[in-house]
């Protein structure tokens, strides 16, 4: 399978009900689910080159079959923007995580959930992490391997206002190429990329612009969250943070670009002390956050998720 297919799903927050988008890859009644979520303001494509690079070797190599879930985050991409801004939350994410796992177990009984989560996704998985002990998680067994992509609950507290002094900002693009070009300056972080690489993950940021041409194509009030939020805030919230991972048990392999302002490297230190205690993978050259699209970092997450010995 080259290319994904799009699916929806009607997710519900409290009296709320909003449409999600998820890109699926490979046999749709494969026990063996990995779920992908990408960061804040990317989308599900992101995640290409991995589930290409993890259904080609389980084929090679005879493994059981697996689906690949890249779902849209809602307010990104295909998904539905939400009408409540305040909502663009982690606990929202989360619900509509939950929701879509039962969806997919009711479609096709899972047998071996994976997870890869980029930055925001990656907080997204601890959410999940706090929900798997109690009646709302809707599988029979836990995560079974868990990728923390550039992420943790210690979140450097610069990088969430260099974040938040662009996100607001969806631009309007004469054109592809001037997009693709302005994506590339804003994603510099990422580390190097061919042009090729560069226009495959960011040519599904784009959708038309209402005045004609493009911009990005997510909901710029989930900015809001960024606006004005204290520093005591921000403090306690990593503190809960630093609880919920304690609380994680699942085999994790934690990613960081060696030059990310996100996830320092006394903090990744630190959380290969404490609760899974994480293999640490360190990427040369990139920041925040690895776009796991260069053979290395694919390498990586492929060898952890389907080599036994892992």
């Amino acid at each position: 399978m080259t290319q994904p297919t799009l699916q929806h799903i009607v997710c519900t927050s409290g009296d709320h009900a909003f449409r999600m988008a998820w890109w699926q890859w490979g046999d749709p009644n494969a026990s063996h689910v990995v779920l992908c979520v990408h960061g804040l303001t990317r989308q599900g494509r992101d995640f290409d080159v991995l589930a290409r690079a993890l259904l080609a070797d389980a084929e090679q190599r005879g493994l059981p079959p697996m689906r690949i879930i890249c779902p849209d985050v809602p307010g990104r991409g295909q998904s539905e923007w939400l009408r409540n801004p305040a909502l663009y939350q982690v606990p929202t994410y989360v619900g509509a995580m939950l929701q879509l796992l039962a969806h997919l177990h009711q479609q096709a009984p899972i047998g071996r959930l994976d997870w890869v989560g980029t930055s925001m996704g990656g907080l997204i998985a601890m959410g999940i992490h706090a929900v798997m002990a109690t009646a709302a998680w809707p599988l029979p067994s836990p995560i079974h391997k868990l990728v923390l992509n550039d992420v943790g609950p210690v979140i450097a507290w610069e990088s969430i206002q260099r974040i938040g002094s662009y996100v607001m900002d969806t631009g309007h693009f004469a054109d592809e190429a001037e997009a693709l070009a302005a994506l590339e300056l804003r994603f510099a972080n990422f580390g190097p990329h061919t042009p090729e690489q560069w226009a495959e993950i960011n040519r599904p940021m784009l959708r038309p612009h209402h005045e004609g041409g493009l911009q990005l194509h997510y909901d710029p009030l989930l900015g809001l969250a960024f606006r004005h939020v204290p520093r005591e805030t921000f403090v306690q919230g990593e503190a809960l943070l630093w609880k919920l991972y304690e609380a994680i048990r699942t085999p994790t392999l934690l990613l960081r670009g060696a030059e990310s302002d996100l996830l320092t490297a006394p903090a990744a230190k630190a959380m290969t002390e404490h609760g899974p205690k994480p293999r640490l993978v360190e990427f040369a050259g990139v920041g925040h956050a690895p776009a796991l699209v260069q053979p290395e970092q694919v390498e990586t997450i492929r060898h952890f998720l389907l080599d036994a010995d892992s």
